[in-house]
């Protein structure tokens, strides 16, 4: 959720320019005055494909360049005058926690206080060399030396430890701190996207590594990998000092400009005793390693360059790291077939997985010089699968098993009409009938909160609750919670959330929920803090100039509408004429009484599309013209911008998949391809279920979660909202097979979020202190938006594996492959040999069976029910070649309408 009062400086129509954050919800320490320092001294090298420069007093990475793009650094080589003094990390600094005879643990660090270091002689490929021991801190019974590498072109950080005391010391916690710019702060997006990059990891032991990836989605990418034998077991991050000097810290301030700074973290078992001692479960089991006296041990990395985004998997397999690839992903449902794929010199030598029965995986032979397991899930939850090959290197790689999909929509539609239903005909605010955000923690509806939206029923923290629920029904639907959506609608939306006459008609408030001390002075618990800007007074929740909260009350009458007319009987309130108009009206007034920020994309936004496509099938011109001609002003200013991603923070994620919607629909293609790109360079493919299609998102727990701080997200709404444009790219480029792993991870991530009673979360905590999901309901109510609206199965001939399903499983004869869904909608299909999506707006998908030699694709549809008699399909060809048809059946508003038995029903598919 985006923060619902702005402190702007400036946002006109012709591009928004570094925008500030809105007041922060957490006390921040106000920095102090920054001391003035001389000129920075560098000393320039080049090392094969990069451009580097060493600072010249503390031997840190000051510049990190592509040789073919100079102008480019990956390091805030930018912002060094202003970093250079005490507790400042940078790409070369170390990070200690050790003990003697199992005492109390230590900690020292190169960036707490500088010291001069001692330069070293050099040897060959060695360009810096020192011993940095008196810049760690006083006391330290190590010598830590520290080395830059040419490794054949290949630059590579080095430190070896030696332990110089009499007696073993036990190194708990061993960080090297990964500084690279994702500082946002004072520039503007053209800027941002020209000038910083995000840092993804893959916290995978041996295998680990970190893709540095540029927010415009260009190449190069950057890869750090490790250097001999050095583990990424955990990625820690260098939270900002509470007090003066504290080790583990960075004094450059996390804010939504800046997500801030971690560590590659070795071994961590002292965090694990001390800080982390509650949190969940680790990625990795956390080690330690003892030196005995004059014993060293060497650690560190290698600086490389994949030449794409999309070449980031044959860079690793180039440099001889072990790569794994899953298909569908890392998110396995307990009735799918998945797949892993592993490439490395060394065959797998043992396989653990844990817990304990969690996973079955068994080895499936090679294909191409991969080896296939075929990975089946037997347990609910977090996974960890160990690998370790014939030379001892580990890999692990994270996964999560849930439910069969269907039952998890079932359980999530009981939950939020059950338990976060809220019937009080005596509440104040207006809010009953409600679905309200929901505490699990406290097992509780959240009837109050000083950020007033989480109480309120709008904005996306508020409003996530009943957009989970209706967007249930879309593909599952239950006529009791149908029953209950109606109600919610007739009471509590329209007339109450949503202006029901007169001149602002439509228009909707920013919250119902509001702190009004003098007018309810025994309502508010006097044990919150009141006193914040989040508090909003009456008049300010009543605002009606927010256009992110529109699309939420339009999804809610376009769903409706779309059971009404495909489902008879099942809608009863109103006809499908009604919830149609209702959603268009939704549209208009937010274009009326919200037009400042519908200069952004909104997101959800993507059903705006539909609500025009379902206008213009029903013949109702005047209201689609109408949608159209304000749609069209929004692309077209949105064409004319170099980078169409703005809104009211400095940098987000949410506006994309509505702007590439609509530079789609409207015919800007070139605008199209470059939303693409820019969303994968910030929605990674990673053999983890928590960062696989994880876009980046840090700030909304500020705004919706419980454990407010800045902090990775794992699974916000951004993953799901972003898979949605990735997925119609892909339709109109099967061959991209980069962009379905990255959409499939994102649009099934958002399924951990649910647990196993059906309560949905905002997101995880991925800081190693906490490594849980957020006890609040939040906004997550929008990224199930997006998995009901994108849930389908896509059949691939992959031209490494050969046939595989992501959502479905699949059995191949010689003359055609079937795959039967098991996404949680069964009503959509591509198969993207044919280039033909199938969208059955009715009725469900069994199987399927496609035939290469003639096209044909024969479909096998569930029994008829009561709600659903008859199937209504559509089809849609997304290459070129000859469309397809419906092999029987009656035409109706551009779909094809089968009646369906009591038993299977077969419905061939030709082309025509």
């Amino acid at each position: 959720m985006r923060p619902a009062r702005l402190l702007l400086a400036a946002a006109a129509l012709g591009g928004v320019s570094a925008l500030p954050l809105a007041a922060p919800l957490v006390a921040q320490e106000q920095p102090a005055a920054k001391p003035v320092y001389p000129p920075i001294r560098t000393t320039p090298v080049r090392v094969g494909a990069f451009l580097l420069a060493l600072r010249s007093d503390t031997g840190t990475l000051a510049r990190l360049s592509p040789a073919a793009d100079p102008a480019f650094d990956f390091v805030p080589g930018g912002r060094e005058a202003e970093r250079q003094g005490d507790g400042y990390n940078h790409v070369g600094d170390l990070n200690l926690r050790l003990r003697t005879g199992g005492g109390t643990w230590r900690d020292f660090a190169s960036a707490r206080t500088r010291r001069p270091i001692r330069s070293l002689p050099l040897s060959p490929g060695v360009f810096a060399a020192a011993d940095i021991t008196a810049s760690m801190g006083d006391g330290l019974p190590l010598r830590v030396e520290r080395r830059w590498v040419d490794a054949a072109g290949v630059p590579v950080l080095r430190f070896r430890l030696v332990n110089t005391s009499s007696a073993p010391v036990e190194i708990g916690g061993l960080g090297m701190p990964m500084v690279f710019d994702n500082i946002i702060q004072d520039r503007t997006l053209e800027t941002a996207h020209a000038e910083a990059s995000f840092v993804d990891p893959y916290i995978g032991r041996d295998a680990g590594y970190l893709q540095v990836t540029r927010l415009n989605g260009k190449g190069p990418a950057l890869l750090v990998l490790p250097d001999g034998k050095t583990p990424l077991e955990n990625y820690a991050p260098l939270k900002n000092p509470r007090e003066p000097l504290a080790i583990f810290t960075d004094k450059s301030q996390r804010s939504q400009v800046s997500e801030g700074f971690y560590d590659w973290t070795v071994a961590s078992k002292g965090f694990v005793e001390q800080e982390w001692r509650k949190a969940g479960e680790q990625w990795n089991p956390a080690t330690s390693f003892t030196l005995a006296p004059g014993e060293a041990r060497t650690i560190g990395v290698r600086l490389v360059q994949a030449p794409s985004i999309r070449g980031i998997q044959s860079a690793l397999v180039a440099q001889g790291r072990p790569v794994a690839l899953g298909v569908p992903g890392y998110v396995v449902p307990s009735d799918l077939d998945a797949s892993l794929f592993l490439k490395y010199g060394q065959p797998v030598a043992k396989v653990d997985v844990a817990p304990a029965g969690a996973l079955t995986v068994t080895a499936a032979g090679v294909v191409n010089g991969w080896r296939r397991y075929a990975v089946r899930g037997t347990g609910w939850g977090r996974a960890r699968l160990t690998l370790t090959y014939a030379d001892g290197t580990t890999q692990t790689i994270q996964y999560f098993v849930t439910k069969p999909l269907e039952q998890v929509m079932a359980d999530l539609g009981r939950f939020t009409t059950t338990r976060q239903w809220y019937d009080d005909p005596k509440d104040p605010f207006g809010r009953s009938p409600a679905i309200l955000s929901y505490d699990r923690e406290a097992g509780k509806i959240l009837t109050q909160e000083p950020r007033v939206w989480i109480a309120g029923m709008s904005d996306e923290g508020g409003a996530g609750g009943w957009i989970a629920a209706i967007m249930k029904q879309l593909d599952n639907p239950d006529p009791a919670e149908v029953e209950r959506l109606e109600t919610l609608v007739d009471k509590t939306i329209f007339g109450t959330l949503q202006v029901a006459k007169g001149e602002h008609i439509g228009a909707v408030k920013k919250s119902l929920f509001y702190y009004d001390p003098e007018g309810l002075p025994s309502y508010y618990d006097a044990d919150s803090n009141w006193k914040s800007w989040t508090s909003w007074s009456k008049k300010d929740a009543g605002d009606l100039g927010r256009s992110f909260n529109y699309p939420h009350v339009a999804l809610g009458y376009w769903t409706l509408y779309r059971l009404a007319r495909n489902h008879p009987g099942l809608v009863t309130h109103h006809d499908w004429r009604w919830y149609l108009d209702h959603a268009r009206l939704t549209i208009v007034a937010m274009m009326r009484d919200a037009p400042y920020y519908t200069q952004f994309g909104q997101m959800e936004g993507e059903v705006f599309v539909d609500i025009l496509a379902d206008l213009k099938r029903e013949g109702i011109t005047d209201g689609a013209a109408q949608i159209e001609a304000l749609m069209k002003s929004r692309a077209d200013h949105w064409h004319s911008l170099p980078y169409p991603f703005g809104s009211e923070m400095a940098w987000d994620s949410t506006g994309q998949p509505e702007v590439y919607s609509w530079l789609r629909y409207f015919g800007h293609g070139k605008q199209a391809a470059q939303t693409v790109e820019v969303i994968l360079g910030y929605d990674p493919l990673i053999p983890h279920w928590g960062y696989n299609g994880n876009a980046r998102r840090y700030w909304d727990f500020l705004y919706g979660g419980k454990y407010p701080r800045i902090e990775r997200q794992i699974h916000h709404y951004g993953s799901t909202n972003n898979a949605l444009p990735l997925f119609e790219a892909f339709r109109a480029d099967p061959g991209d097979l980069h962009l379905l792993r990255v959409a499939y991870g994102g649009l099934m991530g958002g399924i951990t979020n649910i647990d196993r009673d059906g309560f949905g979360s905002a997101a995880f905590h991925s800081w190693p202190d906490r490594m849980e999901w957020d006890p609040y309901t939040g906004d997550y109510g929008s990224g199930y938006f997006a998995h009901a609206y994108g849930a389908a199965t896509y059949l691939v001939k992959d031209p490494s594996f050969g046939w595989l399903g992501y959502g479905g499983n699949v059995r191949v004869a010689p003359d055609a492959v079937t795959i039967a869904p098991k996404d949680g909608a069964r009503s959509r299909l591509f198969v993207a040999p044919a280039g033909l999506w199938i969208t059955l707006e009715a009725g469900k998908i069994a199987s399927a069976r496609y035939a290469p030699a003639t096209g044909a694709v024969t479909l096998a549809l569930d029994p008829r029910s009561a709600m659903t008699p008859q199937a209504r399909i559509r089809l849609e060809k997304t290459t070129a070649g000859r469309p397809y048809r419906v092999d029987g059946g009656t035409s109706e508003r551009g779909a094809t309408t089968v009646p369906l038995e009591g038993g299977t029903v077969t419905v061939r598919l030709l082309p025509a």
